[in-house]
């Protein structure tokens, strides 16, 4: 009985001591340390907190965060929802009876994007459709504070067509896809 009372006692007495050690410690605050070098991890003493927003921690050049998309540069081939393990990319397209323009990869652009929406709140920053994306339009930037207390705020659209503009494409598509129908029958 003896013999558990000064073990814990002892033990009592060790965490207080580093505790202690702790607190003291931290009058001290750690130098800024760029996470890229290899000495990154040897500073062991002192405040370790980073004071958000008013500093913000170095951000690796391979960091995956939030998602961009130039929609200039999309050809509305759908990869990257399609590669997207839980579906957080929204596409729909319109066709165009004639070439809408070129990527800056010199790509042909025959589909407007009606809809683009990517929901952040399910995305899982894995980058897959960064990586499928022929024209490199979908991008993963360095941004990461972009918190909000709604989910809705949370959907990116880069589409940039609108509804009435949408309507006028499809009814362009549906009239040439008549006159096709109609020159066949002749």
């Amino acid at each position: 009985m003896l013999k558990t009372t000064i073990q814990g006692f002892s033990s009592a007495v060790k965490g207080l001591f580093l505790t202690f050690r702790h607190l003291f410690g931290a009058r001290r605050s750690r130098q800024s340390v760029d996470i890229r070098k290899p000495e990154y991890f040897d500073q062991q003493e002192g405040v370790t907190t980073v004071q958000f927003p008013k500093e913000t921690m170095p951000i690796p050049e391979v960091a995956r965060y939030q998602l961009d998309v130039d929609i200039d540069d999309c050809i509305v081939c759908d990869l990257c929802a399609k590669a997207c393990p839980v579906d957080c990319i929204t596409i729909e397209a319109v066709k165009s009876p004639e070439v809408i323009g070129k990527t800056s990869d010199g790509s042909v652009k025959r589909l407007y994007a009606a809809q683009f929406d990517i929901d952040m709140a399910k995305c899982m920053y894995c980058g897959l459709c960064t990586v499928v994306c022929p024209t490199e339009c979908i991008t993963m930037t360095n941004k990461y504070d972009r918190s909000t207390t709604k989910l809705t705020d949370l959907i990116y659209g880069f589409g940039e067509m609108s509804d009435a503009e949408i309507a006028q494409r499809k009814a362009e598509w549906t009239q040439y896809q008549a006159e096709k129908e109609a020159a066949k029958k002749k």
